[in-house]
């Protein structure tokens, strides 16, 4: 039984990096950058204005009601492209260039225009209500690095900059192998001793969010049957829930073991979670998850996440990690480190709290279900409640 940090470095140090494609905008999101973004341009492009108003020189509205002559107009797409003189505004609208000569805008709410002059009612200060040439990015500046995860906030800067294709690693396909001959199908009634198949829909529906999941069946607990379908699975990893504990139907190790596999971990200090197996089969990765649903939860988000995210270069693979007041004393057990499902809460303070949720073992996925972060209890240590916890969240 290793440490949880052992694991994910031995997971880390055992995948290899996939390849890369094109992908266009529509498809970039969640996809992990494999090139650097560049700007190929300054933003703003030019001296733009902040407001609709007038655009002038600062130092003639000093003695307001300061009475300027309006000599044009300057609006998005269309500037006023001649040089304003001393005594003179240009009428501007927001996002409109600023005309060389004007140093500030002043906004419409503090003018009034009448017979082709302009009364500018509060003084304004050099460079009121512009942006810069510039001020927001150089051209030729680095905006995102390769290994980034792409989310939706970014994808207005990559359009801006001429991206309509990005760099992207390759997903590596992932097949869910659910083992139990007592599962049946999700449409199905549950006869007695039977439960539906609640597995293979999450892990289908978790995995989406770093590979490209191929297929999710059930297995019976049959040896060969296993073997079968871990050969027949399409799949640069293999995750198979159930059957890696010690009983006498737990198949899924002497399966890995009679197919040639490689097995690199057989157990970890993890609650939920100690039964875990990580193996490689000729090019395919192969996990074994526990069969209760809260522990095949925790661990593919710790160690097969870590994994396709590994095998696409990204920068982070892991639990974004943070801290939280606890609500209420937790206690480790005394062989393994718990990562226990939490709710989040921030108070009246601004401080973030971290919930326990009434939890009655691997199997209470409905208490799961309200999960925001899992709270980190190193092994054999009592965190008090008001005390500071590490908490992952999800």
């Amino acid at each position: 039984m290793i440490p949880i940090s052992q694991a994910i470095e031995i997971i880390k140090s055992r995948t290899s990096l996939l390849g890369t494609e094109d992908a266009t905008l529509s498809n970039v999101c969640g996809r992990i950058l494999a090139e650097d973004i560049f700007a190929d341009s300054d933003l703003p492009p030019f001296n733009r204005s902040q407001m609709d108003g007038y655009a002038l020189r600062a130092s003639d509205s000093h003695d307001v009601p300061a009475r300027l002559r309006v000599v044009g107009e300057s609006k998005a797409g269309e500037g006023w492209h001649q040089v304003l003189k001393e005594g003179e505004a240009v009428r501007i609208m927001t996002g409109a260039p600023l005309p060389e000569g004007a140093d500030a805008v002043q906004k419409v709410e503090e003018t009034r225009e009448a017979d082709g002059f302009v009364e500018i009612l509060e003084p304004v200060k050099p460079g009121q209500f512009i942006n810069p040439l510039a001020s927001e990015i150089q051209n030729g500046e680095m905006v995102f690095s390769s290994g980034q995860k792409i989310n939706k906030m970014m994808i207005a800067t990559l359009a801006s900059f001429g991206y309509s294709k990005v760099r992207v690693a390759r997903r590596p396909t992932l097949a869910v192998l659910t083992t139990g001959n007592e599962i049946v199908a999700v449409s199905e009634k549950p006869q007695k001793d039977q439960i539906r198949d609640s597995n293979s829909v999450t892990m289908g529906e978790f995995a989406a969010d770093f590979a490209e999941v191929k297929s999710t069946s059930v297995v019976g607990d049959d040896l060969e049957s296993i073997k079968q379908a871990i050969l027949d699975a399409d799949a640069q990893i293999i995750v198979l829930t159930g059957g890696v504990s010690m009983g006498l139907y737990d198949f899924t190790k002497t399966a890995l073991h009679e197919l040639g596999a490689e097995i690199f971990i057989e157990k970890v200090q993890l609650k939920p979670g100690k039964p875990f197996v990580f193996a490689k089969l000729g090019e395919r990765y192969m996990f074994g998850l526990p069969g209760n649903p809260v522990s095949a939860m925790v661990t593919l988000l710790l160690f097969v996440r870590t994994a396709a995210l590994q095998m696409q270069g990204a920068t982070e693979t892991e639990l974004r990690e943070g801290f939280a007041l606890l609500s209420k004393e937790m206690r480790g057990p005394k062989e393994r480190d718990a990562y226990l499902p939490a709710a989040l809460q921030t108070d009246e303070s601004g401080r973030l709290n971290a919930l326990p949720l009434r939890f009655f073992g691997s199997s209470d996925f409905v208490s799961f279900s309200r999960c925001e972060a899992l709270i980190m209890v190193p092994k054999g240590e009592t965190l008090a409640a008001g005390s500071v916890a590490r908490i992952k969240f999800l």
